[in-house]
């Protein structure tokens, strides 16, 4: 089987993801209320009662809200680093403490099957982080809520089979649009959001030969769109004489509402 997930929604109004492997089920933030996540796993054919983790990239309510629903009605195991579990905790309601487990910045968890590698971004959050999934010889990299890619980042994630990135906004959209300057400072600061120009630039150097997918996340509503994203991407990649098409390289939406298709990675 490999390993396989889908990007149940991605953007401000809420963040979540599903992966798998043969003996492994994680969902990844629950940033929408749970009813909403409930129906979304209705949607790609799969239940919340089997799931092994829900892991918690950072406190902030488009990747928290529907948590702590989650953990009660399923019993789910609740995995975040110490700052971001005193940060959300009074945000999530009660928590039993048998489902409360530490996972730190900078560590490997394994799952059965399945090996989680957390890494720190920038951003404003008390001590965010996202994730690389390994299975086998596969990996898969969620990578969004940065104000910028370090080397760093580039470094851990690079090479993944299929990559989930931020490409947040369009510079001219952000800064001609209604957003107040404070709004607009933060997102363009080192702790805001990664836009379609700086995203492109980054993965020239994180894609590799055996990357196949790369699905465009955490879009602004307000100030940007799948069309341009893609085309900032795609045009960036030609620029440089990366050809996405003969490399087999393919560039997917991530939408606020509904999931992606369940995509494998063998």
């Amino acid at each position: 089987m490999g390993i396989a997930f889908s990007v149940l929604a991605s953007g401000s109004t809420g963040n979540a993801m599903y992966i798998e492997t043969n003996q492994t089920r994680l969902l990844i933030d629950a940033g929408l209320s749970g009813k909403k996540i409930e129906k979304m796993f209705q949607h790609i054919d799969r239940s919340l009662h089997d799931i092994d983790g829900l892991l918690v990239s950072h406190e902030h309510s488009d990747h928290v809200k529907g948590v702590g629903v989650l953990a009660r009605k399923y019993q789910l195991p609740i995995y975040a680093n110490e700052r971001t579990w005193d940060r959300m905790s009074g945000d999530i309601g009660p928590v039993d403490s048998g489902q409360r487990f530490h996972l730190e910045t900078g560590t490997v968890q394994t799952f059965s099957d399945l090996d989680v590698e957390t890494f720190g971004v920038s951003h404003d959050a008390a001590d965010p982080m996202f994730f690389v999934f390994h299975h086998e010889k596969r990996k898969v990299a969620l990578a969004t809520d940065m104000g910028y890619v370090s080397e760093r980042i580039k470094g851990t994630i690079a090479g993944a089979d299929a990559l989930v990135f931020e490409s947040n906004h369009d510079m001219n959209m952000l800064r001609m649009g209604r957003y107040p300057w404070n709004v607009k400072r933060r997102i363009l600061g080192d702790t805001g959001h990664v836009s379609n120009d700086d995203a492109a630039k980054a993965l020239l150097s994180i894609i590799g030969e055996q990357t196949k997918f790369v699905y465009l996340a955490h879009l602004s509503q307000d100030n940007n769109l799948k069309e341009l994203a893609r085309m900032t991407i795609e045009q960036t990649m030609e620029e440089n004489d990366v050809d996405s098409t003969h490399n087999g390289i393919q560039i997917r939406d991530t939408d606020p509402y509904l999931p992606t298709p369940i995509q494998k990675v063998l």
